[in-house]
């Protein structure tokens, strides 16, 4: 029997989620021994705010390291962690059927987003969440909060923060969803490029388990992602500079809209961006929304980010 190890985080949530692959890839292939090994990230380990830390790929840098050692042959990934620019050794083999890619608000009292007192803490590490936040609701207070999804919805339920925004992929697949409050809706919150769905990611060299991996492949969810990732990539959007964006397919999927948005770091400008293509070339739709931020000011607001991180940082 062929025996391949597959590398993952060991948080409860990346352990899910690689179980969700796993189920498939077994079902098509119940000849191979599949064999998960969990290793521990820099971002395990680093319990600063995300955005303080100036280094991509914190979560998922050790598991594809692992995957160039051949310590494993393949790993599993949140593919939001996964920067533009992945090792030349590496590819993305294969992406399953995307989750709802929207955030959502969570709390312990059951109260809406609208109707959250003047004041009231919200919790989330995530830049391109808390200028959304603060342009819709300046009134109230955001505060960073790291630690796993159980971890922080616990200090949201016992009153630490009022509340939370969090993916909503994250806590379905934790079996967690009755914390749900509210889902924003991706044309007025953006969620972050690649939010809601899994990157499976090997050798590139491997043509044998590329092909096995790209069976449990989606090509909608892959077309989606391709346009999302191509426009990060062109205007080199990062944890430090925010970025909202999110693909959708038409019924028939012939075609693919593209959404996206940046913000001055004092919230007071933002740049939107709507743009339909053919689902055939998702790359080039990218490009030509990343074009339409860059020809609208988007490198000017960049500016104002790096200073804004700092007052931040250094007020936790």
């Amino acid at each position: 029997m062929i025996k391949l190890k597959v590398g993952t985080r060991g948080s409860r949530l990346a352990v899910a989620q690689t179980q969700i692959v796993l189920d498939k890839l077994r079902k098509r292939n119940p000849s191979i021994d599949f064999e998960a090994v969990t290793i521990r990230t820099k971002g395990d380990v680093d319990r600063r705010p995300l955005f303080t830390i100036d280094e991509k790929g914190i979560f998922e840098k050790d598991v594809n390291e692992a995957v160039i050692t051949r310590e494993v042959d393949f790993a599993v990934h949140s593919l939001k962690d996964i920067p533009s620019e992945l090792s030349d050794k590496l590819t993305i083999a294969s992406i399953p059927k995307r989750a709802t890619p929207n955030d959502v608000l969570v709390n312990g009292k059951k109260v809406k987003f609208v109707d959250l007192p003047s004041s009231s803490v919200i919790g989330t590490c995530s830049l391109r969440r808390a200028i959304q936040v603060m342009r819709k609701r300046p009134d109230l207070c955001i505060k960073p909060i790291r630690g796993n999804v159980e971890t922080r919805v616990k200090k949201s339920i016992t009153g630490e923060y009022d509340s939370l925004i969090l993916a909503e992929a994250g806590l379905t697949r934790l079996n967690m969803r009755e914390v749900i409050v509210e889902r924003f809706s991706i044309k007025d919150f953006l969620p972050s490029p690649g939010q809601g769905a899994i990157a499976i990611v090997c050798r590139k060299d491997d043509r044998g388990l590329i092909k096995i991996l790209k069976g449990i492949e989606d090509a909608r969810t892959r077309a989606e992602i391709n346009a999302e990732r191509s426009m990060l990539q062109e205007i080199e959007g990062g944890c430090r500079f925010p970025v909202g964006t999110c693909a959708v397919s038409s019924s028939d999927e012939s075609k693919i809209t593209l959404y996206a948005n940046v913000f001055s770091a004092d919230g007071t400008k933002s740049i939107k961006v709507k743009e339909t293509g053919s689902s055939r070339e998702p790359k080039r739709l990218g490009i030509a929304v990343a074009n339409l931020l860059i020809k609208s000011g988007t490198m000017k607001l960049v500016d104002g980010w790096h200073e804004a991180v700092q007052k931040w940082n250094n007020g936790l």
